[in-house]
């Protein structure tokens, strides 16, 4: 990375665009706008190489949870190279699936909403006993495809001086040393950090009313499933752009 008076300035790798696209939990119909979106800039953009990075919470709280993965494992969006992170809500997703007794603290936030998208429908109104019953009935309702899909799922991705994870990381802490925790979960010290990482850190996780650039991280998480506004960062060389629907 580059300074120029005191900014950090950073760069994707040579003749490459780079598409981050933030939380879409459950909203189908955005991303579907979106993808529109991208697709028409990267037929406009001379780059050779296009990259999009997903940077998690696909699920939860949103009408179509289940038809989100659809969209993401058919990959409408041909000639871009397709990088799929975890989020924090994927990883509450996999443990239910494993441990019923997550199913309370899973469903309060958001996991009902993706139940009903499988076809388990009134999780809100069950008790902690009857969460063994609905972890069986979604493991009998999700497609085989689905659960390679999640299980398949990184928790970072780097690109040049560009670090891509869901939630952030831990300021202080040598790239190498992190845990996958952070990169999951974290809010502060992270948010709150003025300090230079390794690289810009860019992720979703903790909504923002617009997408913020900082000189350490670019937010981009805009609370879709509320606002209706689901954004992508687009990277290229030195600049730093957004699409949003």
């Amino acid at each position: 990375m580059l300074r120029e008076q005191d900014t950090v300035i950073a760069s994707t790798p040579a003749d490459t665009r780079i598409y981050a696209i933030g939380d879409v939990h459950g909203r189908a119909d955005l991303l579907d706008k979106l993808q529109g979106l991208i697709a028409k800039d990267a037929d406009r953009a001379p780059e050779t190489r296009k990259v999009v990075v997903y940077l998690g919470d696909y699920i939860d709280r949103g009408p179509d949870s289940a038809g989100v993965i659809d969209r993401l494992i058919d990959g409408p969006l041909g000639g871009l190279e397709q990088v799929f992170l975890m989020g924090n809500h994927e990883e509450f997703f996999l443990r239910f699936l494993e441990d019923p007794e997550v199913g309370p603290l899973w469903v309060t936030n958001g996991g009902g909403a993706t139940l009903a998208s499988y076809g388990v429908k009134g999780a809100e109104a069950c008790t902690p006993k009857d969460m063994g019953a609905l972890s069986r009935a979604l493991q009998k309702n999700l497609p085989d495809e689905h659960f390679t899909f999640l299980n398949s799922l990184w928790v970072k991705h780097r690109e040049g001086d560009y670090l891509f994870v869901h939630a952030g990381i831990r300021p202080g802490v040598p790239l190498d040393r992190q845990s996958d925790e952070d990169f999951l979960w974290i809010r502060e010290p992270f948010l709150g950090s003025p300090d230079e990482h390794e690289v810009v850190v860019v992720h979703g996780h903790t909504p923002v009313e617009a997408a913020e650039v900082h000189g350490n991280r670019i937010a981009v998480d805009t609370g879709a499933v509320w606002s209706g506004r689901l954004t992508a960062a687009v990277l290229s060389g030195q600049s730093q752009t957004f699409l949003h629907t």
